[in-house]
């Protein structure tokens, strides 16, 4: 996704990308299961792809990439075992 406008102004992808991640805050699609999370971006791309025309199949095949993303929960690592001198 190159980011091809003028500073100061957004391009679509980047607007459907901030709108998806809007959503998934304001929807509490963070807490749900993950197979009512796949069905929520489903529906949630279908949105997006009739809203934002301009976007390629690619472009919105990114920002559902990072959506999903989005929705993965942090991995925390293990704390680190004390060492005995």
């Amino acid at each position: 996704m190159a980011n091809n406008t003028a500073p100061g102004h957004s391009s679509s992808s980047d607007q459907a990308r901030d709108e998806l991640f809007s959503h998934i805050l304001r929807c509490g699609v963070l807490e749900a299961e993950p197979e009512h999370q796949k069905e929520w971006i489903d529906d949630t791309m279908q949105y997006l792809a009739d809203r934002y025309l301009d976007l390629s199949t690619e472009d919105l095949a990114n920002v559902r990439v990072l959506g999903e993303r989005y929705c993965q929960p942090v991995v925390n690592r293990a704390p680190a075992e004390s060492v005995s001198a």
